[in-house]
């Protein structure tokens, strides 16, 4: 973790550069997964419900995981496209938040992602009724896997109709630093019509 800073973060102009700089830091620097992020969404009920995803992309119009859309965060998105993402990096004792609308990417932008993905993982996002009851325990899953691995034997695996990526537009994008003490540092940036409002925080 870094040592308590004694510069406070800059209230930059535009807060997805500062994003984007602070992902590459740990891209550096973490031990673990630096794309890792908790998405969380609402259900029908009004209930929140929160699972790891992975952010593969950062870009002036917001964040991009990729995922089943038939699944539980899938559904609940379709039904309430609010959502929150948390990244935390404890090495570097950074963390933030972020709040927005999802929207599916274009087809042309999913296709391109799915194309790099590992063979194996393609085939998992057709074997793989994300979400679903498996009756049959891993065993079941192992078939699919294995049935699917076949149906694509010799030729390219297509990207699935309900496979795609969301990106998390940011209306409200929070920073958080350590700072010994709890005296943590908070700078959060709301978009308004008129460009980025930003305020500090207390811990």
């Amino acid at each position: 973790m870094e040592d308590s800073p004694i510069t406070p973060l800059p209230a930059v102009d535009d807060p997805i550069e500062l994003l984007q700089t602070w992902r590459a830091d740990a891209a550096r620097e973490e031990t673990q997964d630096p794309t890792a992020a908790c998405l969380a969404t609402v259900g029908e009920n009004g209930a929140p419900a929160a699972r790891m995803v992975l952010v593969k992309a950062i870009d002036a119009s917001g964040l991009v995981f990729y995922t089943n859309t038939e699944s539980r965060k899938g559904r609940e998105l379709k039904g309430n496209p609010k959502a929150a993402l948390v990244m935390h990096w404890p090495v570097l004792g950074r963390q933030v938040r972020v709040e927005g609308m999802a929207v599916l990417v274009s087809d042309e932008e999913a296709d391109r992602y799915f194309a790099s993905r590992p063979r194996g993982s393609q085939i998992s996002a057709w074997a793989s009724a994300q979400s679903s009851v498996l009756a049959g325990g891993l065993e079941e899953l192992s078939q699919q896997f294995e049935d699917t691995l076949e149906q694509f034997s010799g030729r390219p695996v297509d990207r699935p109709p309900h496979w795609t990526g969301y990106r998390i537009t940011v209306d409200r994008i929070e920073f958080w630093r350590h700072r010994d003490d709890r005296l943590h540092e908070r700078l959060r940036f709301v978009r308004t019509r008129n460009g980025w409002q930003h305020d500090r925080l207390a811990p």
